[in-house]
């Protein structure tokens, strides 16, 4: 048996006894799910939300209400596992799975935390670039450098992490609010997206391929890692009445969390589609034609267009500060997960910076070769073959964490029941056919930005 994850965090936060009221024990366990949420929020999503929005208005909103559904099925089986077992799911595949199985999940779940990386690296670096102008290479060698923040936040404690990233989360709340109410132009007809969600179609041309990217973007492989490993932060007891109130409580908690981060993805998407859809090109200060086409890079287009769109410089401003919010806090999690999945497969401790900064160099290095090569329009490039990688990996971390949480023998009592039973293989299957289905035009446009094409 190997020593507990994330060891200087495990068990740190107090929880209240059992005759506690509600909202008090409700605070105690609020937290883990938040951490998690903002990676069904981060720059992957960003791409794949606005161009849905864009090609085809509301079309795909029922898309991301899907895929938010699934990720919550997904989370709450993976807080049971970790309250449940008292071992995250790295633990859990190195005890319960054959040796030889240990070095290849490992492996791939760094090339999954890597390429998650990639993409938070990029999303922050172009933030930095559209705020502050400064060149892109530098802003990706700058966002290497939040390693040693996000260190010293580590050394405070749970509870000062979950704050940090509830901030930040609140930060890109704030800032699509003001720009989907506080202007006019930008009022979303709340019926219209009603029946938008209600109608389910796929019967535009280019439709099938957005829906495979939104899915592909939203759940994440080291997002189920994590969640194991984050639920035992809490002082939990293994006593039946303690481990049930845990889960309920994390169920909660992750319902909440994604609810959230499904109005800030629908949000996203909605504003594309009110701002661009039915439009071509828009003239931008200094007679700048920017012309819209599916192959966009939606996040800078969205940044040069909101401006003179909406008549205000402050809509591009607040993009570019929820876009910064989104990579820092996406940041956060991903050093977190690697630590889990290093530590639980491996059962290997190195100091978090050496981590960090192994992770941080792995992503940034390749990132700032492309992008000195080819250009700023690589970017999008890097972001699309990032998630491509994380839809290739998913199935890795969901029939594991599926197969522990279905069986007697590991959960005893805590087993899932038939409807998280059917709803989570039922996502698992859908998910991994969707990936197969898109693995061939994937590949290729994986083999494109490789090539420099």
């Amino acid at each position: 048996m190997g020593r507990t994850s994330l060891e200087g965090l495990h068990g740190t936060v107090i929880v209240p006894p059992q005759q506690a009221g509600f909202w008090r024990q409700w605070r105690a366990f609020v937290g883990p799910a938040i951490l998690i949420s903002v990676g069904y929020m981060d720059p992957g999503n960003w791409g794949t939300d606005l161009a849905g929005g864009a090609q085809f208005k509301y079309g795909l909103l029922w898309v991301v209400a899907l895929a938010s559904f699934m990720a919550v099925i997904l989370q709450v089986i993976s807080a049971r596992l970790g309250v449940a077992t008292g071992k995250d799911l790295a633990q859990c595949c190195r005890d319960y799975y054959p040796g030889w199985t240990r070095w290849p999940n490992w492996i791939s779940m760094e090339i999954a935390i890597g390429m998650t990386d990639l993409a938070e690296a990029l999303g922050s670096a172009v933030a930095l670039n559209m705020l502050f102008h400064i060149p892109l290479q530098w802003a990706v060698i700058i966002t290497a450098f939040d390693v040693m923040l996000l260190l010293a936040f580590q050394g405070m404690g749970m509870r000062l992490i979950e704050a940090i990233v509830t901030v930040f989360v609140l930060t890109i709340g704030v800032c699509y609010a003001v720009e989907i109410l506080g202007f006019s132009q930008t009022r979303p007809d709340f019926l219209e997206m009603g029946r938008a969600m209600m109608r389910p179609e796929f019967a535009r041309s280019g439709m099938i391929v957005v829906a495979v990217g939104i899915i592909g973007a939203t759940v994440m492989p080291h997002n189920l890692y994590l969640h194991t490993a984050l639920v035992q932060t809490r002082k939990l007891q293994q006593d039946e009445k303690s481990v049930r109130r845990a889960i309920r409580f994390n169920t909660i908690d992750t319902a909440v969390a994604l609810a959230i981060a499904f109005v800030i993805n629908a949000a996203i998407l909605v504003l594309a589609a009110i701002v661009f859809y039915g439009k071509d090109s828009i003239t931008v200060a200094g007679g700048q034609v920017v012309t819209f086409t599916p192959d966009s890079d939606w996040i800078r287009v969205a940044y040069l267009t909101l401006a003179p769109l909406l008549g205000t410089t402050l809509a591009s401003t607040l993009f570019a500060v929820a876009l910064l919010a989104s990579g820092q806090s996406s940041t956060i999690t991903g050093t977190l997960a690697g630590q889990v999945v290093m530590e639980g497969f491996m059962n290997w401790r190195i100091k978090p910076w050496v981590r960090r900064l192994i992770t941080r160099s792995l992503a940034v290095i390749p990132a700032i070769l492309i992008i000195s090569i080819r250009g700023s329009s690589s970017v999008t490039d890097l972001v699309n073959l990032s998630q491509v990688v994380l839809c290739i990996e998913l199935p890795f971390a969901m029939f594991p964490l599926l197969h522990f949480t279905s069986s007697r023998k590991r959960m005893g009592q805590w087993r899932s029941g038939w409807f998280l039973m059917i709803t989570g293989w039922g996502t698992a299957l859908l998910i991994t056919a969707l990936d197969i289905y898109s693995l061939p035009d994937a590949l290729r446009q994986a083999g494109a930005v490789i090539a420099g094409h």
